[in-house]
């Protein structure tokens, strides 16, 4: 009886653990797991992260560096040595880094080369926080800690006993150079590594500032140590300085930098640190970050949900990054990554718009439309130095990705009511790329002849991805005919790209119900495998990229045989095997991995094409399926932990996914002003908004059983319909959702509540 007994207290033990909520989140920050997503690597991703040691957009970022000098993977949670604490500006392993340089401590002898200096570690001995990070490194006995500013950084160094303690300054290869001022406990410097997308003179200038008077200084080069001289160029430069310590001594460097000038580098170092200590840049760091987190304010979620949406939102808040300066005159200046030249206004990079058109800029555009503004002044700007609109940039223009997505962003802002920027000149830009193919095939669009001309590009003109682009095109072309439309722009040019937005049509194989690559005289290609990844589409297969429209989902459904056929279809995605054919790769690419692995079927949530397929179901009067596959997808895909993404993580945006969904709805088709709803996470979260409004959605009755929405009411009066407006968030109040055990198949099933869709709506 007392081993029964024990027993089952333990299982109430358990299961009180398991059920136990968190009712307020004082510091949203202390939940933040920046380690989420850093243990990936080349053929699994879960996430491809790095611990992002910044505040929110800055410009600089810094992280402990594992890997080897150039390699994307610069931070690996299985690696077991630090080779130096980078400055980074790696928006992903795949784009890789620029603007970069290590400072690492050494102790005993002077260790320059990057093998030679690494360290062990554990992650028992290290706390990463978005605004502090603190790691013992065992081979040299001192503790490393990094807080940030925007532009700037306070690196602190706590040494043993020795008269041989050192800092080794590691401006890497490609062309560097380095000069050590002793007089001024100061070392300057710059590096021009970069993974492409730079103008020819492109340089990140740095100085860093030491509180302890140099011992000893070297500079070196390659693998050749240099006594006895202050200053080096070359492939690879570096340079040494040592000092005497006592054990426990602290020392400390701030460090800045800029792309625009040592002068510049020393400006943003004085306005951003100036004579604050260590401690004080921590506190304000700590405070900015909480200041931003807060926006979104959650209770009544398990800890590992706070954990998981919060770790969440700050990746949502990293990118896209400030690529501008405030020069001494405190103007808003930058250097054009487009260009080389020195301009006034805004500049954003390090974002591919692939992916974060879907949730990333939506999220912004409603939670903080001042960012919107500038990023749309950046684009504007980016636009007038190269004449084109970026779509993947990182700092300029990179050939990666398909579609001209930037209409979206553009569409999406000035729909929703963001102003303060040139909208002309942006709507030159979007015509541009609507007509023309760029220099690289990520800008402008590729086969846009084919596309303009025949409604689609051929899958046997050599143009690869081509049905994913057909669709991408069509949905950009309908962001523009909805910015025409609020511009007030001649009804021919509005006609023109209302023809075009249904171009998806004609990839549409009625015989499969699925998109299918179509050749040049009008017959579908063949052999056909909808399983085949890549190939007509974009890393995916048809069953992943059929529900690329975004816009006109009713006319989908009507394509598959109406709603009956569409939920079929629909369903299937999660009852196939992840069955898939890697012909087009020649191997299996992460992308296939992941889907494989996570038990979904055909559900590849690890890569952005079928992110919202989820929330279709609201557009065929079944929202009780978003609901169940929604919370399945949370629970099973996400959790706060090293292997926490199910694939890239890619610049906010499979976390945009997780935050949007927390709270209870996704922006399904951005250039429209609706969310679609899906289940609430939590039982309560208030929002703040930019003006200061709150909206407050609250789900009482809300927990792991009761997941699906019974009805709901805006304000105190019902509602509804399978979605909201924008302005009713920003107009704030309360949105409450009763929650229940079982699915309410009565809701949200007559065609008056459903979502918006281009062919049903009033034109």
């Amino acid at each position: 009886m007392k081993k029964v007994g024990l027993l089952a207290v333990a299982i109430l033990l358990m299961h009180h653990a398991n059920s136990q909520t968190v009712e307020k989140v004082g510091e949203p920050v202390e939940w933040v797991n920046t380690l989420m997503g850093t243990d990936s690597k080349v053929s699994l991703s879960n996430g491809n992260t790095y611990p992002a040691i910044a505040l929110p957009w800055g410009m600089n970022f810094w992280m402990p560096q594992t890997g080897a000098m150039g390699d994307g993977w610069a931070y690996q949670y299985s690696a077991d040595k630090i080779r130096g604490f980078k400055q980074t500006h790696q928006p992903s392993p795949w784009i890789n880094d620029y603007g970069q340089f290590a400072i690492m401590p050494v102790t005993g002898s002077v260790k320059f080369d990057q093998k030679k200096r690494a360290s062990w570690f554990s992650h028992k001995s290290e706390i990463t926080k978005p605004y502090y990070y603190s790691v013992y490194l065992a081979d040299a006995d001192v503790t490393t800690e990094i807080t940030p500013t925007e532009r700037a950084a306070q690196l602190r160094f706590t040494y043993p006993t020795s008269d041989s303690s050192f800092v080794v300054v590691d401006a890497f290869d490609k062309g560097s150079y380095v000069k050590i001022i002793p007089e001024e406990k100061k070392i300057i410097g710059y590096t021009t590594k970069n993974s492409g997308g730079v103008p020819a003179n492109f340089k990140n200038y740095f100085v860093i500032y030491f509180d302890k008077p140099f011992t000893v200084t070297y500079t070196w080069h390659d693998s050749v140590l240099v006594a006895g001289k202050l200053e080096m160029q070359s492939n690879h430069s570096g340079a040494v300085v040592g000092f005497k310590t006592v054990r426990g001594e602290k020392v400390t460097a701030k460090t800045a930098s800029s792309f625009i000038s040592y002068d510049q580098a020393e400006l943003n170092l004085q306005k951003e640190i100036g004579n604050d200590n260590f401690d004080v840049t921590k506190t304000k760091a700590k405070d900015t970050w909480n200041k931003e987190l807060g926006r979104l304010a959650v209770q009544g979620g398990t800890p590992e949900q706070v954990r998981t949406f919060y770790s969440s939102l700050y990746r949502v808040l990293l990118f896209p990054r400030k690529f501008y300066e405030i020069n001494a005159k405190n103007e808003v200046v930058h250097y054009s990554p487009y260009n080389g030249q020195v301009l006034p206004g805004y500049m954003f990079t390090d974002n591919g718009f692939w992916d974060t058109f879907r949730a990333v800029h939506p999220f912004f555009t409603l939670m903080y439309p001042s960012l919107t503004s500038h990023i749309m002044e950046g684009l504007a700007n980016a636009y007038k130095e190269s004449g084109w609109l970026p779509e993947w940039a990182s700092p300029g223009h990179r050939d990666c990705m398909i579609g001209s997505n930037s209409a979206s962003l553009i569409a999406d802002a000035y729909i929703k009511g963001i102003r303060g920027y040139d909208i002309n000149t942006l709507w030159e830009a979007v015509l541009k790329n609507s007509e023309n193919e760029g220099p690289l095939t990520s800008v402008g669009r590729k086969g846009v002849k084919y596309y303009n001309t025949l409604g689609y590009v051929p899958y046997d003109v050599d143009i690869n991805e081509n049905t994913a682009r057909t669709l991408e095109y069509a949905y950009d072309d309908f962001t523009i005919l909805q910015l025409a439309k609020a511009l007030n722009k001649p009804a021919a040019e509005q006609e023109r790209f209302a023809k075009r937005s249904q171009n998806f049509r004609n990839v549409f194989d009625p015989e499969t119900k699925l998109m299918r690559g179509k050749n040049k005289d009008g017959k579908f290609q063949v052999p056909f495998n909808p399983f085949k990844w890549g190939d007509a589409f974009t890393e995916g297969n048809s069953w992943h990229y059929t529900w690329s429209v975004f816009h006109d989902v009713n006319a989908l459904s009507n394509l598959m045989g109406g709603k009956e056929q569409f939920v079929q279809m629909l369903d299937s995605v999660f009852k196939m095997p992840p069955v898939f054919d890697d012909s087009y790769y020649g191997g299996v690419i992460h992308e296939i991995r992941e889907m494989q692995i996570m038990n979904m079927g055909q559900y590849a949530h690890g890569n952005q094409p079928i992110q919202h397929m989820i929330y279709l179901y609201n557009y065929a009067g079944q929202p009780w399926k978003t609901q169940y596959w929604i919370r399945q997808v949370m629970d099973r895909l996400y959790k706060p932990t090293p292997d926490g993404y199910c694939g890239d993580e890619d610049n906010g945006q499979t976390s945009a996914w997780y935050v949007f969904s927390a709270m209870g709805f996704y922006p399904v088709c951005p250039g429209t002003p609706q969310y679609v709803f899906g289940t609430p996470l939590f039982t309560k979260l208030t929002m703040t908004l930019e003006d200061g409004k709150k909206m407050v959605i609250e789900a009482p009755a809300n927990n792991e059983k009761n997941l699906y929405v019974q009805s709901a009411a805006l304000n105190g009066k019902n509602y509804t319909k399978n979605w909201i407006s924008h302005q009713d968030l920003q107009n704030g109040g309360k949105l409450i959702f009763h929650m229940g055990a079982n699915p309410a198949k009565n809701k949200g099933t007559n065609p008056a509540d459903f979502p918006y869709s281009y062919s049903t709506a009033v034109k």
